[in-house]
């Protein structure tokens, strides 16, 4: 691999305002990426909106720095025409390039413009070779991967798939995988994938192992990361190829851009300088001030699953100061573990985050009964807060001590960008040249981006009497930049004889030069631009001419994850079962179940591809089933693959799942462009928008999960490990969920199953089924041939029971509310309909 030089490092800052714009380009950005008031996945930022895009690059690019716009959400079908004006406002104000998440969008960009850079979002679930393999047909320059790769995968993602590389370093952690998380969108209509997320994973939840709760002591937050920092990583970082180091936080304050990206700045900027110069103590405590829930590194250097979740407290905390000894009068007695002055902001922990806490500022600190000045740093201390800011009867001997807020240092931060200098200078080389009777001319050139101008001065150069124009002068009058973004680098002074114009000529001609050089930096950069009508490529529908239903009852297909429930589905006759199980090692049993009852099979892949992981795909190929249900875009490419390279051979059918996440049109054409057989639209949809999805798009090649228990979280973390085992991964967890079923109890007293696939990944399903029933009928009549029903933990008879129900109403034997009564009065917990009303 070729090694990076620090010119191909990107130090890439978020923001939510101009504010945090301002503070990232005043401490060393080299990109700030934002959203505006629609499409981006931070919905509660304040955001930017669409008429200050050009305002927005202007000011970027006049220092130099590149802007993105995060278009990181899926895009539903109603939405395409809006979607296209924000492409063509972000292509004419010159937008470095648009994070999407929806592959939809990423065609329709590319209607709109071949040239337009377009980078792949964290969103889109790329975490293999494989998967950025199947993004270069569309001309994706740069992809964000997923937080769960480790240092060693990135390097060999890196050096096969030969793509730069963007990787978060710093900020607050999914605990799901992103683009893979449905819990908000399940619980309370808040899609993670519309920039909506309710933070479900920062919910207190109870462990439930074989039924019964396990005491946990003050272990409540069992989904919820620690922070990711990797500024001790930089060096580390650069060596695996990461040429963008994205920190995260569009609803962060200014002073906490301000904060990270400086301490970034700094490590980049050392390791090229000094090799491998690690962060200070001081640096990593000013981190955690500005916000942290305990800082940890992430997947980065490989899975811990003892260090990544903690467990204790779900919100940022700050800097840990040490526990309360003793309780005085009028404070307490703490032995510091880092400093503290008055001012600062405190907040007393007893290990319950859900009850009230005391805090307040520090009033005074003492040692031994004696006022102390300044800082203390170590020792024993005396802590004394404000007279009202704590009730000193509610805190206890051995409560934390957490110091929440440095003014000192946020004020040291809102100097960096409130100021009226300019944020960085650049150098600038002048040639000047003249002779009698002719202007003055002098050329100006912007030594970083090549861009020169040449002004002359109005009136004509004169024989000098006295004091004739020399290189000091003009050194002197050119120079004169201050108040300005640039600095004199260079002067080459080429007169012919001894001559002079007026001083206010020499003063005219500076402010034109940087009036010009600052123009030249503010123009948008141009890409091609091509009008285009979204719904050009959906079939031609008319009213008085409806989809065509499919001859005979649409086909009913049964998802199920246990061997069990496969011979069940058989028996009820389903037209097709998938087989999804923790284990892959069954699959050949229901391979052979299938083939005896002369039935199809699929098999499902795992829902994540890692680097190196394609022998799932592999063995799934060798048991010959009927059709794979491919879950990720590294299995579309790598069956895509296997079609190109042996055509001879038998190939199974390839069929789409939700998890691909197909909210339009142009999403399911690209699918189905790609060799995939059908597609599954994804569970973010509710019914207006799944029906105009159908309304767009050929329903002969879509299959709709019509009941199932929605895939919630879906992580690299796992909860058996982390809490039933002594552990830190895979390789020493003595595998308890062999032994064990957990379940996680919500605070309404719902336990949701955790189910883990072969790659140790984890699953949290929501308790209750959801079923679309009462919309079948109105999805046959668009055309609908195929629906899916899942299952998870139900029995062979609940099996027969669901399946007959829905095969009744395929039928038009029953009616949707007639399966959904049934369903509501068999079902132990009842039944949901989800998303689909949201």
């Amino acid at each position: 691999m070729t090694k990076l030089n620090r010119s191909d490092i990107e130090l890439l800052a978020p923001a939510g305002d101009w504010d945090c714009l301002r503070a990232a380009v005043a401490n060393g950005a080299d990109a700030v990426f934002f959203g505006v008031e629609k499409f981006n996945a931070r919905a509660r930022a304040n955001n930017f909106h669409t008429d200050e895009l050009p305002d927005i690059m202007s000011f970027l690019h006049l220092y130099g720095v590149k802007g993105f716009l995060t278009f990181n959400i899926l895009v539903f079908e109603e939405e395409l025409r809006e979607a296209r004006e924000l492409i063509e406002a972000c292509i004419n104000a010159g937008v470095d390039a648009v994070i999407v998440q929806d592959l939809g969008l990423v065609r329709m960009i590319r209607e709109i413009s071949p040239d337009f850079p377009i980078h792949g979002s964290t969103q889109m679930t790329i975490t293999s070779p494989e998967a950025v393999e199947f993004t270069k047909p569309f001309d994706i320059e740069r992809v964000v991967l997923g937080r769960e790769n480790n240092l060693k995968q990135i390097k060999q993602i890196g050096v096969q798939a030969k793509l730069p590389m963007e990787v978060f370093v710093h900020g607050a952690l999914c605990v799901s995988y992103s683009g893979q998380c449905l819990t908000s969108e399940m619980w309370g209509g808040r899609s993670a994938n519309r920039g909506e997320c309710a933070q479900a994973c920062r919910l207190p939840y109870d462990l439930m192992v074989d039924g019964v709760q396990k005491p946990m002591g003050d272990i409540a937050y069992l989904l919820s990361p620690k922070d990711l920092a990797a500024l001790e990583l930089v060096p580390e970082l650069i060596e695996a190829g990461v040429t963008s180091f994205k920190i995260e936080g569009r609803l962060k304050s200014p002073e906490y851009v301000a904060n990270v990206v400086s301490k970034y700045r700094r490590a980049i900027d050392r390791y090229f300088g000094q090799g491998d110069a690690k962060p200070t103590k001081e640096e990593l405590r000013e981190l955690e001030q500005s916000f942290s829930r305990g800082f940890t590194y992430g997947f980065l250097k490989g899975t811990n699953n003892k260090q990544l979740v903690e467990g204790t407290y779900p919100k940022s905390r700050g800097v840990y100061l040490g526990r309360v000894k003793q309780i005085l009068r009028d404070g307490v007695v703490c032995e510091l573990e880092a400093p503290v002055k008055r001012g600062d902001g405190i907040c007393f922990d007893a290990g319950d985050p859900t009850k009230k806490e005391e805090g307040g500022r520090v009033y005074d600190i003492r040692r031994k009964g004696a006022k102390l000045e300044g800082e203390a740093a170590g020792g024993l201390i005396e802590i004394v807060p404000g007279r009202n800011d704590v009730d000193l009867g509610r805190l206890h001997v051995g409560d934390r001590i957490w110091k929440t807020n440095d003014p000192h240092l946020d004020k040291r931060l809102r100097q960096s960008f409130e100021t009226d200098k300019p944020y960085r200078t650049f150098p600038v080389s002048v040639r000047v040249s003249g002779s009698l009777g002719q202007p003055l001319a002098s050329r100006w050139t912007d030594e970083l981006t090549g861009f020169a101008v040449l002004v002359e001065s109005e009136l004509p150069l004169v024989q000098a009497e006295k004091r004739p124009m020399d290189e000091a002068l003009f050194a002197e009058q050119f120079g004169r930049l201050g108040g300005t973004i640039f600095e004199l680098n260079r002067l080459d002074v080429q007169l012919d004889g001894p001559l002079i114009v007026p001083m206010r000529e020499l003063n005219g001609m500076r402010r034109r030069a940087v009036e010009l050089l600052e123009a030249q930096r503010q123009r948008p950069r141009a890409y091609v631009k091509r009008s285009i009508d979204v719904y050009a490529d959906t079939p031609q529908l008319t009213a008085a001419q409806p989809a065509v239903a499919s001859a005979g009852a649409p086909r009913l297909t049964a998802l199920c994850r246990t061997l069990e429930q496969v011979h069940a589905a058989l028996e009820a006759d389903a037209d097709m079962v998938y087989a999804d199980f923790e284990f892959i090692k069954q699959f050949p049993a229901a391979v052979e179940a299938a083939k005896q009852a002369g039935k199809r099979i699929a098999l499902a892949t795992p829902r994540i591809h890692m680097p190196g992981e394609t022998g799932y795909f592999k063995n799934i190929t060798n048991l010959q089933p009927d059709a794979v249900l491919v879950r990720n875009t590294g299995a579309v490419y790598y069956y895509m693959k296997q079609r190109q390279e042996h055509p001879q051979d038998r190939h199974p059918e390839l069929i789409g799942d939700f998890s691909l996440n197909v909210a339009n049109h142009k999403t399911a054409a690209l699918f189905l462009d790609a060799g995939l057989q059908q597609v599954t639209p994804s569970y973010d949809l509710n019914i207006q928008q799944m029906v105009d999805l159908l309304s767009k798009t050929d329903t002969s090649k879509l299959e709709v999960v019509i009941h199932q228990h929605m895939p919630m979280f879906h992580t690299e973390h796992c909860v058996y490990c982390t809490f039933l085992s002594e552990g830190t991964d895979y390789t020493n967890c003595g595998r308890p969920c062999e032994e064990h079923r957990v379940s996680l109890q919500d605070r309404v007293g719902m336990s949701h199953p955790v189910r883990v696939d072969e790659g140790c990944r984890n699953t949290v399903y929501n308790a209750i089924d959801q079923s679309g029933a009462e919309y079948v009928s109105h999805f046959i009549d668009l055309g609908v041939g195929s629906f899916r029903v899942e299952f998870l933990e139900e029995s062979a008879d609940k099996v027969h029971e669901v399946i007959s129900l829905y095969r009744r109403a395929l039928r038009g034997e029953i009616s949707g509310t007639q399966v959904w009564k049934k369903l509501k009065a068999t079902n132990q917990l009842g039944v949901t309909r989800g998303q689909l009303v949201k």
